[in-house]
């Protein structure tokens, strides 16, 4: 409905050439979040106390926003998204698709990621 997503990921990836931008890999916050906190604040040039570090930590932990209507889409519409089917926060752990994927899928997937993504020097951690 919204496109290549290849292409999505791409051109934002490109972007960096051209605009200050910071990417974040969820893989990354799942794994040390309060790093990944730190460096959003350095690049927005801001410094908090360790008391607001700590509140973004509880507030952007996955428990907290599964729980958000803000960030989980619990408002959005049922046409839109049918959290009865799959909601959007569903797990919050990375390299589940171990457990959907056979050997054989994950490597036609690595082939057909490869194709899309030729040339590009993003590179995805499958798992934390």
């Amino acid at each position: 409905a919204y496109g290549s997503w290849y292409e999505h990921v791409r051109g934002w990836w490109d972007k960096k050439q051209e605009k200050q931008l910071l990417y974040l890999f969820y893989e990354d916050m799942k794994k040390d979040p309060r790093r990944e906190v730190q460096k959003i604040l350095r690049f927005l040039g801001k410094e908090v106390a360790e008391g607001t570090v700590a509140r973004i930590l509880h507030h952007t932990s996955f428990q907290e926003m599964r729980k958000n209507p803000a960030a989980n889409y619990e408002t959005m519409p049922t046409a839109l998204m049918d959290h009865s089917l799959s909601p959007f926060l569903r797990k919050g752990i990375s390299g589940d698709w171990k457990n959907h994927f056979t050997v054989a899928q994950n490597e036609r997937f690595d082939r057909h990621y490869q194709e899309h993504m030729v040339g590009s020097d993003l590179c995805f951690q499958m798992e934390a």
